[in-house]
């Protein structure tokens, strides 16, 4: 049998050797160009890139993150303890809660930074994850922090995982349930940034 004749190698595109300069970590670090994310890593970035638009707009500004490890959204935590590094060059803090409460309690108090003197930071924009009992269980805090407002500077972004077989909550949840929606006896909770700078 005759061997087949050897081909000639296929030219390899010149955007290959920037391949070999990819780390796991340019989620987290590159400024320009693709990088590759899942929904979690790119909810970890997300407060990485506020930390830098404010800087960029005269701002100093930190980050909060605080939430329930048993919700839907568990797998967030594991990433944050992960980025640590990376949240801590970015003055963003990552506290999980004890429980849905106390995680919305603490990211309400981030709120009020502007309200005594000698604070560290302009503002204080935050993030709370957790699964729909927690939301439920949360409506106190979420009402009183909403009609309280945010401070100039900052923020709250509430992530909310649904648990539809009940898996890891004591009751199915679903956020597009009309009925979930309509039994609330809290208004919705807003993401609100209050500032005066303009966007990007």
């Amino acid at each position: 049998m005759n061997a087949p004749a050897a081909q000639a190698p296929a030219q390899l595109p010149a955007q290959l050797p920037n391949l070999a300069k990819a780390t796991l970590d340019d989620k987290y670090t590159l400024e320009r160009g693709r990088v590759f994310m899942t929904g979690t890593q790119a909810l970890i970035r997300l407060t990485m890139l506020q930390r830098e638009r404010d800087r960029a707009a005269g701002l100093n500004t930190a980050g909060f993150i605080s939430g329930y490890r048993g919700s839907p959204l568990g797998g967030l935590d594991q990433a944050l303890w992960r980025a640590r590094q990376h949240l801590e060059q970015h003055h963003v803090k990552f506290q999980p809660g004890v429980n849905e409460d106390l995680a919305a309690s603490a990211l309400w108090g981030t709120q009020q930074v502007g309200m005594f003197p000698g604070a560290r930071y302009d503002g204080v924009f935050g993030m709370w994850y957790g699964k729909g009992p927690g939301v439920d269980r949360c409506g106190d805090v979420f009402k009183h922090a909403n009609a309280a407002g945010t401070s100039k500077h900052g923020g709250v972004l509430v992530l909310a995982g649904d648990d539809h077989a009940a898996k890891s909550s004591t009751l199915p949840h679903q956020s597009a349930s009309p009925a979930t929606i309509t039994r609330r006896s809290h208004p919705p909770c807003r993401i609100s940034r209050s500032t005066s700078s303009k966007p990007a």
